[in-house]
């Protein structure tokens, strides 16, 4: 599944807002379609994010430092969005093609996912049941995805996962997209309420939980989509292993541990309106919608990246 496609030197992109219910490609032209596609999630996914944006860096004609620092604006969490303009920018000021660079990210990213999938499925056994919770698949990158891959992978060699995913309220990306793409794939796919993530663990249907990140502390401290630390608290306490796969450029070792971590709040309409026919909250009704939260490094079983898999405790420098 393709969702940022360069082809005769036009980019056309899948609108994941869409999703599961119309396929739609869309081609951003300014700057300002770039910034909204990501703040609107028409684009999203750390990685997939930062594919994005080194095309926006090679496709539009402005200043290019000027040009990061407004696109790295929009998701001030996602590390990876800010890593890729950073060497978009840095081939800019050495004279390199930036197509050719923007191109490059991708391919390195099929590869860094097929690599984080291979080490994942090492940890996974046939007819394991797996916890998944917002998306991270393909569509949050170029192929095969992070906490999705090793199931992507697997179901390729035979493998035969029973997975449930929580919805991931509230925008959903469990239902709309997790539990899309793992039924295009043909993997068992069972759709269940965040709240329902206890009881399916006491009923032994768990062996694993599998999420992904966008930004991991030096010290191991992962944001995730909200709602991750919840999750990763009733595994502990359930003792099931809890997976965090992620791309090796999602560490920020100049972030010692989460309190460093810029959590962005959103709009208040995603959680009363969004997905509703009708409002479920009183317009006048307060809101609290954070887009992450942190999920403790001492809650994690290991962090699976592009270079291995790396256990408890977590110091990345040590390994630079």
């Amino acid at each position: 599944m393709k969702n940022i496609k360069y082809e005769n030197g036009v980019l056309t992109v899948l609108d994941q807002s869409r999703l599961p219910g119309e396929e739609i490609y869309f081609t951003p032209k300014t700057k300002e379609d770039y910034y909204s596609a990501i703040k609107t999630l028409k684009v999203r996914g750390a990685p997939a994010i930062g594919i994005f944006a080194a095309f926006a860096m090679a496709l539009i004609d402005e200043d290019k430092t000027e040009l990061k620092t407004y696109l790295d604006s929009v998701r001030p969490t996602a590390v990876n969005l800010s890593w890729a303009t950073a060497r978009m920018l840095d081939a800019y000021n050495e004279g390199k093609s930036l197509i050719d660079e923007a191109i490059a990210i991708q391919n390195e990213d099929i590869a860094m996912c097929r690599k984080i999938s291979e080490y994942g499925l090492s940890l996974l056994k046939d007819g394991d049941g797996i916890l998944t919770h917002c998306n991270a698949g393909a569509l949050a990158t170029s192929e095969y995805g992070t906490g999705l891959g090793p199931l992507l992978l697997g179901k390729e060699k035979g493998y035969n996962f029973r997975v449930y995913s929580d919805e991931t309220r509230p925008l959903l990306q469990g239902a709309r997209l997790t539990s899309y793409e793992l039924e295009k794939a043909g993997i068992d796919v069972t759709l269940i309420c965040d709240n329902m993530a206890s009881l399916v663990m006491k009923e032994g249907r768990i062996n694993a939980v599998l999420v992904g990140a966008d930004r991991i502390a030096n010290n191991g401290d992962t944001a995730n989509k909200i709602g991750t630390s919840g999750v990763a608290i009733l595994a502990k306490h359930y003792k099931i292993p809890f997976y965090v796969l992620a791309p090796y450029s999602t560490i920020d070792t100049a972030c010692e541990n989460g309190s460093g971590i810029i959590i962005e709040e959103r709009d208040a309409d995603e959680i009363k309106s969004f997905y509703f026919e009708k409002p479920s909250a009183l317009p006048e009704t307060k809101c609290y919608n954070p887009a992450f939260d942190v999920t403790d490094s001492g809650l994690i079983t290991a962090i699976i990246t592009d270079k291995g898999i790396h256990y408890p405790p977590f110091n990345f420098k040590e390994q630079l």
